[in-house]
């Protein structure tokens, strides 16, 4: 049975991947994130997203965020298996990465578990795991 109903904003994308699919599972070891030097984040209690059609994709609960380097942004984005996410910048001194944090503020049902968690954009930041 496929994970996700049809819905009019899934019906085209579930069409041509009739088994899409969004797996969350605890990421076993420590995930610390660094934007331009500095430790932005680290946790290890951080979830793996596998997606189809897409790499894994680590996001941290919020509590692991140290969001006093972000701003909230306009920007925003949308998934059809995942829902509406919302965006931060990263600034700090003269740094400055636009939207390079995003976050599923209400998912969908089906991936509840994104709530409160975090992910980084892995080109502009360097997210290191160290497996346990």
């Amino acid at each position: 049975m496929p994970q996700f109903p049809v819905t009019p904003s899934r019906e085209k994308v579930l069409a041509q991947i009739p088994d899409y699919a969004v797996e969350i599972s605890t990421a076993r070891g420590s995930v610390t994130v660094r934007i331009h030097g500095q430790v932005v984040a680290a946790s290890e209690q951080a979830l793996i997203i596998a997606e189809t059609k897409h790499a894994p994709v680590f996001y941290l609960p919020r509590d692991d965020v140290r969001m006093a380097y972000f701003e909230r942004t306009a920007h925003s984005t949308y998934c059809p298996f995942k829902g509406h996410a919302a965006y931060w910048s990263f600034k700090h001194g003269g740094d400055v990465e636009e939207n390079i944090v995003w976050s599923y503020e209400d998912p969908y049902p089906e991936v509840a578990g994104l709530k409160n968690h975090l992910s980084f954009y892995t080109d502009r930041a360097q997210v290191e795991f160290v497996e346990k």
